[in-house]
């Protein structure tokens, strides 16, 4: 299968003020990505709110996703849920619309605690799309399924025949280096936190990742890699220092989800706000993260349109 080079977002959803799916703005916002160096996007996921939407929502949005890609710039569709049979269904959609390929996390619910219950799901998930490329998004922190990851990749490895890899969004890079050995690199690990893709870069000779912060600041992340690959090690660190100092506003106001979103507002894209249960910021939240952002320099080094 064909390994994912660069990086890939995960956008967020937009909605209008009554709380429904707001379509229009995606080809503005796939454009806009596409220019500031990003190779597609990861939809429907944890920073897309995707556990909020309906079944029939994730497929339009997969839908205009689709519709809305420029050439060569690839649409990944979550379909994890507590359904599986839902995610199956998700799946197949994704397959018929003409999306690159599938994603999906654990479940929040319930809690899977065996490699053996991890793998059947994934097993009867990627069975509807056996045509496409299949990633197990491992994020612990958001389902509790803290699974060791090469175990997983001995565990597919043979079983499920369209599984191309992890997007692993977890603290150890020691793991991550570990699955991406596994038999020499047969699978693609996706490098999940945008705080330290330099440090994989180094250590675990990452190729690809998939962000959440590359909504708004793809061009200083994609930057990292370049410079690595480029050989200059001082610009790629002055890169991924700033992108720390962009994620250390956003978790003064409840992370990437929230605070992330509303800056999309700020460089010139609204999407509206969160859906229940997330806290959406107030004004005066938005005014001081606002001053934080310009205080780092952030609008002159920011993704453009």
């Amino acid at each position: 299968m064909e390994k994912i080079k660069g990086l890939i977002d995960a956008p967020f959803t937009p909605f209008l003020p009554s709380g429904e799916v707001n379509y229009e703005p995606i080809p503005r916002y796939a454009a806009m990505l596409k220019k500031n160096g990003l190779q597609g996007v990861f939809i429907n996921g944890s920073s897309g709110e995707g556990y909020m939407l309906t079944d029939e929502e994730r497929k339009k949005l997969a839908e205009a996703w689709v519709a809305a890609a420029p050439e060569g710039f690839k649409v990944i569709v979550h379909v994890g849920g507590c359904c599986v049979k839902s995610s199956r269904e998700l799946a197949s959609h994704a397959a018929a619309i003409g999306a690159w390929g599938i994603g999906a996390m654990a479940p929040p619910f319930p809690k899977i605690n065996r490699i053996e219950e991890l793998v059947k799901y994934i097993e009867e998930i990627a069975i509807g799309a056996p045509g496409l490329p299949f990633y197990y998004y491992h994020i612990p922190a958001f389902n509790g399924a803290y699974l060791p990851m090469v175990k997983l990749l001995e565990a597919v490895d043979g079983r499920v025949p369209n599984f191309a890899g992890i997007k692993y969004t977890f603290e150890s890079m020691y793991e991550y280096n570990q699955c991406r050995l596994y038999k020499d690199g047969k699978y693609d690990m996706l490098h999940g936190q945008d705080e330290t893709i330099l440090p994989c870069l180094a250590m675990g000779g990452a190729q690809g990742g998939i962000g959440g912060t590359t909504n708004y600041n793809g061009r200083e992340l994609t930057a990292i890699i370049d410079s690595w690959q480029k050989g200059d090690l001082e610009a790629a660190r002055d890169h991924q220092n700033f992108s720390q100092e962009v994620i250390n506003v956003i978790c003064h106001y409840r992370g990437n989800i929230v605070g992330g979103k509303r800056i999309m507002k700020l460089i010139g894209l609204d999407l509206g706000k969160n859906r229940t249960p997330f806290q959406n910021m107030t004004d005066e939240e938005e005014a001081s993260m606002l001053k934080e952002l310009e205080a780092i320099n952030f609008f002159e080094r920011c993704n453009k349109f």
